[in-house]
Order: C-alpha cells, then sequence, then structure tokens
C-alpha cells in the first residue's frame, strides 16, 4: 500500500480563517482558564474588532474541528459530514476505551490533528459530488485515498472503514471490467486477515484472484494483481492449514495445502511454488504419509536448485532428514544434516546450524556414538555462545552435558568392569579431580570406528 503525496487543500473561508491561529498549544489548559480566555477574547474583539464578520468571529472562537463541520454544512456536504462526525464520535470513544482499561491516550484528540481534519474534508467531499452525478470510480479513488493516508497502526481502523466502503462503491461500478471490485477484494481480505478471520479473508482472496485470472491488471506499484491475489490466497491457506495441523485434522489441512499449490502453480512463480510443495509436505509428514512427505520434499530441492536458492535447498535437505529419521533411515539422514550444516556455515545461518547440529547430535547419541553426539553438540554450543541467544544457549548446553555425560560413562563402565589395580587407579584419579576422565584402548577403538 501505498500513501499518496500531499495534496494542495483548497479550504472555505471559515476553515481558512480558524486554520492561521493553528498549531495550539500542546499543553494541556485547565477548564477555567479556557472560560475566562474566551471571555477575554469575547471583550477583545467587540472592542477592538466591532468590524469582523461572523465567519472571522466564529474561526478565532470555535476549535479548528468544529470549523470543518460548519463548513461542510454550510456548502450542503451534509452526507460528509455524517460520516465524520460518526468517524469522530468513534475516535473520541476509542480515546475514552484506552484510558479506562491503560491510564494512557492511545491517540490524540481531532482537535490536535488539523491536517487529518483537512483530509476528510478534502476527499469525503470530492467523493460525495462525484457519487452525485454517479461517478462511482472517482468516489472509490476519493475513499481509497482517505484509506491509504491512513494506513498505519494508530488509525488502521479509519483505514479499515474507508477500505469498507470502497467495496460497497466497487460493486456499482461497471466500466473497468471488474478490476475496482478486485481491488476492494484484496483490501477487504486484508482486513480480514489482520483480525485472525482466516475463513473469511480466504473467500474475499479468492473473489480477488477469481477476479484477476487471464487480466494483466496492476497496482499503483506495477505489480501484477493476479500474483497478488495468488500470494494473498497461499499466505491465507497456509494459516488455515496452520490451525487444522494443531487440531490434528490433517485431511482437512493437506486438501486446503493442495489448493494453495494450484494457486502457486498458476501463478508461474516458482519460488511461490517451492513454498506450496514445502508446507505441503509438512502436512503430510505431520499426517504420517512419509513417501509422498519425502515425494514433495524432493520436488521442492529441485525447485530450489534449479533457483539456485541455497537457503530453501538447505530446509528442503532439513527436511527430507526429518522424514528419513521418522522413517527409521538414521544413515540417509545424517548424510542431508551434514549438507543443512554446510550450506547453513557458507551461507551464515547460525540458527540452521544450531538446529541441524543438534539433530546431528540426537541421532549419533541414540545410535550410541558419544563421541560424535558430544562434537555437534558442542557445535551447536558454541554457535549459540557467540550468538549470546542464552536461552538456546541453556537449551543446547543441557545437550552437550548428557552425551558426555554418555561418553564417559563408558569408560567408567569399562573400568569398573576390568577390576585391575591400574583401573581403580584412573577412577580414583578421575574422582578427585572431576575432569574428562582418560579413555582406555577399548573406548578409543570404538570411537574410530565411529
Amino acid at each position: 500500500m501505498t500513501t499518496l503525496p500531499p495534496v494542495p487543500m483548497t479550504r472555505p473561508k471559515l476553515t481558512s480563517l480558524a486554520r492561521q491561529k493553528l498549531p495550539c498549544s500542546p499543553r494541556r489548559i485547565p477548564r477555567s482558564q479556557l472560560i475566562k480566555e474566551k471571555g477575554d477574547i469575547d471583550h477583545y474583539v467587540e472592542v477592538n474588532f466591532k468590524g469582523l464578520s461572523k465567519e472571522e468571529v466564529a474561526a478565532y472562537r470555535n476549535s479548528y474541528k468544529k470549523s470543518i463541520c460548519v463548513d461542510m454544512l454550510r456548502d450542503g456536504y451534509h452526507k460528509s459530514f455524517t460520516e465524520l462526525f460518526a468517524l469522530m464520535e468513534k475516535w473520541d470513544a476509542l480515546r475514552e476505551a484506552a484510558r479506562v482499561r491503560s491510564l494512557l491516550w492511545l491517540q490524540r484528540p481531532l482537535e490536535e490533528q488539523p491536517d487529518k481534519l483537512d483530509h476528510f474534508y478534502y476527499y469525503l467531499t470530492r467523493a460525495e459530488v462525484a457519487e452525485r452525478k454517479g461517478y462511482f470510480e472517482d468516489v472509490y479513488n476519493n475513499l481509497y485515498a482517505l484509506a491509504c493516508y491512513f494506513n498505519n497502526s494508530e488509525d488502521k481502523w479509519v483505514r479499515n472503514h474507508f477500505y469498507e466502503r470502497c467495496f460497497q462503491i466497487a460493486q456499482l461500478i461497471k466500466i473497468d471490467g471488474g478490476k475496482k471490485e478486485a481491488e476492494a477484494h484484496g483490501h477487504m481480505g486484508l482486513l480480514f486477515e489482520e483480525d485472525d478471520q482466516l475463513l473469511e479473508a480466504a473467500e474475499h482472496y479468492e473473489a480477488f484472484h477469481q477476479l484477476t485470472q487471464g487480466r494483466v491488471w496492476k497496482d499503483e506499484t506495477g505489480r501484477f494483481l493476479n500474483l497478488l491475489a495468488c500470494e494473498s490466497l497461499l499466505r491465507t491457506y497456509r494459516l488455515l492449514a496452520d490451525k487444522m495441523l494443531e487440531n490434528k485434522e490433517y485431511k482437512q489441512a493437506i486438501s486446503t495445502l493442495l489448493k494453495a499449490s494450484e494457486i502457486a502453480k498458476e501463478g508461474n512463480d516458482k519460488r511461490m511454488e517451492g513454498e506450496a510443495s514445502y508446507y505441503l509436505g509438512l502436512a503430510y509428514l505431520a499426517a504420517g504419509n512419509y513417501e509422498t512427505a519425502l515425494t514433495v520434499f524432493n520436488t521442492y530441492g529441485e525447485i530450489s536448485t534449479n533457483l539456485d536458492d541455497d537457503l530453501s535447498l538447505g530446509r528442503a535437505y532439513e527436511a527430507i532428514a526429518r522424514v528419513l529419521q521418522s522413517q527409521g533411515e538414521m544413515t540417509e539422514a545424517i548424510k542431508y544434516l551434514k549438507k543443512v550444516v554446510k550450506i547453513s556455515q557458507n551461507n551464515f545461518q547460525w540458527l540452521d546450524v544450531v538446529r541441524a547440529s543438534t539433530m546431528l547430535g540426537d541421532i549419533y547419541n541414540k545410535k550410541g556414538y558419544y563421541n560424535k553426539a558430544s562434537e555437534y553438540f558442542q557445535q551447536a554450543f558454541d554457535t549459540t555462545a557467540e550468538l549470546t541467544n542464552i536461552p538456546l544457549m541453556d537449551e543446547t548446553k543441557v545437550h552437550y552435558g548428557i552425551a558426555k555425560a554418555h561418553q564417559m560413562m563408558r569408560t567408567v563402565s569399562n573400568y569398573v568392569e576390568s577390576a585391575d589395580l591400574a583401573s581403580l587407579d584412573y577412577l580414583l584419579s578421575w574422582k578427585e579431580s572431576r575432569s574428562d576422565i582418560a579413555l582406555d584402548p577399548v573406548v578409543v577403538i570404538l570411537n574410530i570406528q565411529q
């Protein structure tokens, strides 16, 4: 979404006069002082400026917000006034609710934001004029300009109001082949997606996608609307599938991600197609369908290779390793995880190094190859220490400690079983120092074999 450039405002007389006394003092003035100042101003105007018109007196006496409203009514923009008044009431209600809830004003009052009031006046009145003439495309453009202007975290609810107005008006536009209607569906999809109403968002994105099929329409940044529709729909389908997987609704999740995969292919974007394959593979893996998951992940790996995308290829290899590990094929899983470590190190993806090293350590630990397990757990621990990631460092430290304990346990066991004087001396020495125990020849041979 782009923010439109500042618009040269043409203000009515009353608003222009009121604008001259801005900006107001940002400090909070006691009500008693305001009443006294108003009386002083009235007396001063009466004594010194008897020739002032009613509009000029009103401009100095009223707030800028009131001047805007008066101008709207006086110039016949009753519909614009009604909409603005409703928005101002909601604005005040939201501020009051925020004050009650957290004792903090989350939004400044409109009286302190004359530029926003100017935009309300300018675009609402232009939209009203266009609506009277039946120029619905101009109505849409003016309302969309307001949505763009209020596209910020503080005023998102105002943006959403104008997205809804745009959607209503777009249904009346019949001369553009449905482009404005498609855009409006896209905006409504975003509105519902941000509110975590994913089913409603998917409905609007599906309509957005259907209306843009076979079209070469572009948005204001030059991006094809059909590609945007595909990306939005894929994102929503993935979020829906995530919730389905959390509830163990595997069939529904796979069905949803299969639709996403088909849409990705239609979008003619290999990177997007690869992403869809990856999430589909994860769904098959969660459902225990390992063969299909492996096939899908291999497809993702091929796409990543063709795109020369090492990061995606590393993610594909890690996913393949997880499938192989679930199938009990540990040797093959180790080969893929070592590739992941190498790719991640070459691309400075240290968190990926930690994750792959930890997986390798787990596999070796379960196989009883404690020396190798210690090696990879230490690599994970050293990497987290460099990242100064304390929670992750604590986790890898535990894994490393367990592997070292297993490694020492075998040596201690062999010394105990030997039951000779030399072995006893080694054990007593280790008990006193608590350092790494010297390996006996049997353990050395085992470590070499690993």
